[in-house]
């Protein structure tokens, strides 16, 4: 994975730097977008927002989730204070757009986000968090500040040598979110 290409985009949430790091050939890489990065050398935390695709929250504003809230928290915590979001492309846990659907499908009839997965032949979280360890290495970060809820990304990033503070990512609970964030706390721990 390198980075292929690096462009400006002015946004609601400021002026970013956007890059894209996959294969050349890549129709759908990691994209990241960072603002107020100097020389990350000053051994001061970089806030970091490692965020899994969400289409249906972060594109169309689904209330089933918190992801949509979690990734505009961070950009306007970016605006304010500087920051990089690495944007993951792994929709839906890592189980991809169609089986996410399918297994709304099952949380309609009754099943929590965790047995919707494991009924379709899933695991609870199929997601990696390689790639984004590769993006920080080519930024030059290895002490963070990351806008997170979830203890298994933050133990992934340690345990590769990245220095963690946390900054929680509470979003509002609704009457469609509800048992999915009771889920995501009481089942892998995401602390809320």
């Amino acid at each position: 994975m390198e980075k292929l290409v690096s462009s400006r985009l002015p946004s609601q949430w400021g002026e970013y730097t956007i890059e894209a790091f996959g294969n050349e050939g890549d129709r759908f890489p990691h994209v990241v977008l960072h603002r107020g990065l100097g020389d990350e050398k000053t051994g001061e935390p970089v806030n970091v927002r490692v965020h899994s695709e969400c289409m249906t929250g972060d594109v169309f504003a689904s209330s089933r989730c918190d992801c949509g809230e979690q990734l505009a928290m961070a950009l306007q915590h970016f605006k304010e204070q500087g920051g990089v979001l690495i944007y993951l492309r792994q929709e839906g846990r890592g189980i991809g757009l169609v089986e996410k659907l399918r297994a709304y499908n099952r949380q309609d009839d009754g099943m929590d986000t965790f047995e919707a997965n494991r009924a379709g032949g899933h695991a609870d979280d199929e997601r990696n968090y390689d790639d984004a360890l590769t993006i920080l290495k080519a930024l030059g970060i290895d002490n963070i500040t990351l806008l997170t809820n979830n203890p298994e990304k933050i133990g992934h990033l340690e345990k590769a040598g990245i220095q963690v503070s946390r900054r929680p990512c509470l979003t509002k609970v609704t009457a469609d979110n509800g048992d999915y964030l009771r889920a995501k706390s009481e089942i892998t721990g995401h602390l809320m």
